[in-house]
C-alpha cells in the first residue's frame, strides 16, 4: 500500500474503459454499432473529482463512439483509444500532461494493462480482474469493473488527499 504522502501527489485519474468503467460487455447491434453500461456513480465521482482540480483520463486499447460520448458527457478531455500497446500510449498521455509517473494513478483489469500497472504512482484494479492482475497492483476495489470500483478508488484517492469531504459537500446536510 502507498503511504499517504506518495498518494498526495496523484494529479491526474486514469482508467481503463472496458472492464474498469464497464463490466466489459459489449452489445453488438445488428446495424455494427454498440452500446456499453457505465455506472452512474462512477461517473459522479469522475466529476467531482475534477471539480477538485484532479485530472481524470481514459486509456483503451479499442476505439469505441460510446466511450468517446461518455467521456464528452463527464467533461474528460484526456482519452486515448485504439492503442493495444498500452504502455505507449501511457507514455504519450503522461508527456502531455506534464507528469512524472510517481502523479498518476491507473485503475486496469487485464493483462495488458500490466505494463502501465507497473510504472504508475498508485496502481489499482477492479475485484473482479484476474488474480495475475491484482497480485500486482497497490489497491483492488471491493466492486468490480463498471459497478462502482472507480467511485470507490477515487473516493479512496480523494480521502487520503483530504479533498474528498470539500468535493462532495453540498450533498450533505449542513
Amino acid at each position: 500500500m502507498p503511504s499517504a504522502s506518495d498518494m498526495r501527489r496523484i494529479r491526474l485519474l486514469l482508467f481503463d474503459v472496458d472492464g474498469v468503467l464497464t463490466d466489459g460487455t459489449i452489445l453488438l447491434h445488428a446495424d455494427g454499432s454498440e452500446s456499453k453500461m457505465f455506472h452512474i456513480r462512477d461517473g459522479a465521482a469522475i466529476v467531482w473529482a475534477q471539480r477538485t482540480g484532479m485530472q481524470v483520463g481514459l486509456l483503451s486499447a479499442r476505439t469505441s463512439d460510446a466511450t468517446m460520448r461518455r467521456a464528452q458527457q463527464l467533461g474528460i478531455s484526456i482519452v486515448l483509444q485504439g492503442r493495444a500497446d498500452k504502455l505507449s500510449g501511457y507514455e504519450e498521455l503522461r508527456r502531455q500532461a506534464g507528469l512524472e509517473d510517481d502523479e498518476i494513478a491507473y485503475m486496469g483489469d487485464d493483462l495488458q494493462d500490466l505494463p502501465v500497472l507497473r510504472r504508475v504512482g498508485f496502481s489499482a484494479a477492479p475485484a473482479d480482474a484476474p488474480a495475475a492482475v491484482r497480485d500486482h497492483v497497490r489497491w483492488v476495489s471491493q466492486n468490480p469493473g463498471g459497478r462502482g470500483a472507480v467511485r470507490e478508488m477515487i473516493e479512496h484517492v480523494l480521502q487520503v488527499q483530504g479533498t474528498w469531504t470539500g468535493a462532495v459537500a453540498e450533498f450533505h446536510e449542513s
